[in-house]
């Protein structure tokens, strides 16, 4: 009877004592109450109780959690009814304050968020709530950070996950998105006809400037030319004459030269003057204005007489050569019209 005893006596030893150990996983922590009130905290690694006075009531992770909060219905300050949820990042910093300080830690958390998200879109319009997601962000970090501070827990991050608007404000949206499109369309649109229209008079007035100078380069190109024409139209003058000049005092040196050696060589004189006289003649018919001309022929035997006097007195004509046409006045009558 002893010996059974003592069996019952190891048998429930040996369970307190190993009841007793208990291990704490890295990254969690463990609270004890100890006779119904709170005892010690329990560290990572391996601690012992104390039977039947000592019980693990709490045991949780220390490590960030991700808290995903449910869509919720959200009133913009300019009553638009839009649907919004978001995804919060905390951890416990304090096992002991999350444990007594609230009852069901999370679910209170969740009820807090969605309250804070409440209030931070009924301070906002709607058109802010799409680009100031950012500012809304660090709003609901610092009033929930605040909020949750006495019950021992860090928010290190939250953030808008979607916000969508009603269907009714959605189509409103669209049709609006599409009139500033048309806006912008027009806008460029007429942007680019006037920067085409300024290019094309810019073109044109260049254009102009352009051809202008060029009719001036070729009026003064051809005034140049026509004046280096007439230069040397007056130069090949000049030489003619010049040649002429010399050609007529040569031919009449050798005329007096043979009139001087041969006294008959008049007679072939007066043939050449009758020719040149009849040379004349075609060349004023040739002319458009009609005219009448008379001629003496006596004049030209006249004419081959002084010829004949001044080569008789041994006059030379190397250089001037006397007038051999001279004709007189009442003897040669000539009108033009």
């Amino acid at each position: 009877m002893e010996q059974f005893f003592l069996l019952v006596f190891l048998a429930f030893g040996g369970s307190a004592i190993a009841g007793s150990a208990k291990v704490v996983n890295q990254g969690n922590e463990a609270l004890v109450e100890r006779l119904g009130s709170y005892n010690k905290k329990l560290e990572p690694g391996l601690s012992f109780l104390v039977p039947f006075f000592d019980r693990v009531v709490f045991r949780e992770t220390i490590r960030e959690k991700v808290l995903d909060i449910p869509p919720q219905q959200c009133i913009t300050r300019d009553n638009v009814s839009i649907t919004a949820d978001a995804v919060v990042y905390w951890r416990i910093m304090d096992m002991e304050k999350a444990y007594y300080k609230v009852e069901n830690l999370q679910a209170a958390m969740v009820n807090l968020v969605l309250t804070q998200i409440r209030a931070e879109m009924g301070k906002l319009e709607l058109d802010e709530t799409f680009t100031a997601r950012s500012q809304i962000n660090e709003m609901l970090l610092h009033d929930l950070d605040i909020a949750t501070d006495p019950w021992g827990v860090k928010v290190t991050r939250v953030e808008l996950r979607d916000i969508i608007p009603s269907q009714a404000v959605t189509e409103s949206m669209e049709l609006q998105m599409s009139a500033e499109r048309r806006k912008r369309a027009a806008i460029l649109t007429s942007e680019g006809d006037r920067e085409s229209a300024v290019n094309s008079a810019r073109g044109k007035a260049d254009a102009q400037v352009l051809d202008a100078e060029a009719r001036q380069k070729a009026v003064i190109l051809q005034a140049e030319a026509e004046q280096k024409a007439i230069v040397l139209k007056a130069q090949a003058e000049r030489q003619q004459q010049v040649l002429k000049a010399h050609a007529i005092a040569e031919s009449a040196d050798i005329i007096a030269q043979k009139m001087k050696n041969d006294p008959v060589a008049y007679q072939a004189l007066e043939v050449l003057l009758a020719l040149g006289y009849m040379d004349m003649g075609a060349t004023i018919g040739k002319s458009d204005s009609s005219k009448v001309m008379f001629m003496d022929p006596r004049t030209i035997p006249a004419t081959l007489e002084g010829i004949r006097s001044i080569v008789s007195d041994g006059q030379t004509t190397d250089s001037n050569l006397p007038y051999t046409g001279e004709v007189s006045p009442g003897n040669n009558h000539h009108r033009s019209s």
